[in-house]
């Protein structure tokens, strides 16, 4: 199994860095336009998203190709 790259709300940070919101769809065509950003610590707790349907990510690994 692979480390967990996506988090939810309550869920705490497992390293320091900054995470942005992303969809459920991971495609460049339903990009979010503008996307909360978060700096979090390591065991900080993250926050609620803007809906329902998105999750945190960290940033380096939120781009898509």
């Amino acid at each position: 199994m692979g480390e967990q790259t996506e988090f939810e709300e309550g869920q705490r940070a497992p390293n320091p860095g900054v995470y942005t919101e992303v969809g459920e769809a991971r495609s460049f065509h339903t990009e979010i336009q503008h996307p909360k950003s978060i700096k979090m610590k390591k065991g900080d707790m993250f926050p609620e998203t803007t809906n329902k349907n998105r999750k945190w990510k960290k940033v380096e690994k939120a781009r898509v190709h």
